[in-house]
């Protein structure tokens, strides 16, 4: 495994604040179009069957004329989508190092809210196992890794976990600030800057907005259900569209905190910065890893930061395709 240079932004760039902002930022999104563009790779799109009559989206992208060395599945954060600065930023990583790249939107991201009509939740892990299955079956000759940010560290991290059992040939995982414990994250959002809890709470207000207009019989919520906080919100999420019973039990059921890593089988690298504002840094120091896991946590990077420059460099991204790269 090779060395990775520790994240050393500079002294302006250290505040967690303005590395999460800038990092979501329109001038990443725009870098992310211009690097992905620049690799001169074909992108053409994919639907997946999930079972259970689930469909979802998935761009795959290759350099034409080069032989590849795997295939990258990368997974976004929750609200985020396959064009994402940051899946954009790590597919260019990739494919200048000679991978193919599969950007997955998870159900009711990105432009795919009419493909399934039940809601996306966070314990919907079984048809990302699924999807990467049937990715791995339309390119099978080659080597598969996977990595993910936030939330899709957090599936990535439960992909490899059920990896062994479903058949699905994972060589190696990365995830970059993955969502442990999702109730600690929750509360870290509600007693920190209101920026945070904000920003989810109007994505994912939209999002549902157009759900019930796709589907207005199914999803006839009124809008006062939709002024509801983030913690009330989910709850009802929880009870109207979960058999789960409870907050805590559908918290619980995507929680990675812990000991619950512990059986990983497939390699994995984990990468945080100890000044995250969402998700904090003592579950990583308090989890349980196989000898073939390792998690590094660097002083600063926000969350899912980690710029180096006013170009607006990413470490995260060039780190995800470095440690993936060393699985093939």
């Amino acid at each position: 495994m090779p060395e990775s240079i520790p994240y050393l932004p500079p002294r302006w760039l250290r505040n967690a604040h303005m590395q999460s902002a800038l990092g979501s930022s329109p001038w990443r999104r725009r870098r992310g179009a211009q690097a992905l563009a620049a690799t001169g790779a074909e992108t053409f799109e994919h639907l997946l069957d999930a079972g259970d009559g689930v469909r979802l989206h998935g761009l795959h992208s290759a350099v034409p004329g080069t032989a590849p060395r795997g295939l990258a599945l990368l997974l976004h954060g929750w609200e985020g989508s396959s064009d994402s600065s940051y899946m954009r930023l790590t597919a260019a990583q990739l494919l200048r190092r000679g991978f193919e790249v599969f950007r997955l939107n998870f159900r009711d991201h990105g432009q795919t809210h009419h493909l399934n009509p039940d809601l996306f939740h966070s314990n919907r892990i079984d048809e990302v196992v699924r999807a990467a299955v049937e990715v791995a079956r339309r390119f099978p000759a080659r080597p598969l890794v996977a990595a993910g940010y936030s939330l899709g560290g957090n599936f990535a991290l439960r992909l490899a976990l059920r990896a062994p059992a479903a058949g699905l040939p994972l060589a190696r995982v990365a995830a970059v600030c993955p969502v442990l414990d999702p109730a600690l994250t929750l509360v870290q959002m509600e007693r920190g800057l209101p920026l945070y809890l904000r920003y989810f709470e109007r994505k994912w207000r939209g999002s549902l907005l157009r759900k019930r207009a796709l589907f207005p019989q199914l999803h006839d919520f009124d809008d006062a259900t939709l002024k509801l906080g983030m913690r009330a919100l989910t709850e009802w999420l929880v009870l109207r569209h979960t058999d789960f019973g409870s907050l805590d039990n559908y918290f619980d059921g995507y929680s990675i905190a812990g000991q619950r890593l512990a059986a990983l089988q497939v390699p994995a690298d984990i990468l945080t910065s100890a000044d995250d504002p969402v998700i904090p840094a003592d579950g990583f120091r308090a989890l349980q890893l196989p000898d073939t896991a390792t998690v590094e946590i660097a002083p600063w990077g926000g969350h899912c930061g980690f710029l180096e420059n006013a170009r607006l460099d990413g470490y995260a991204e060039r780190w995800v395709a470095e440690r993936l790269a060393a699985g093939t």
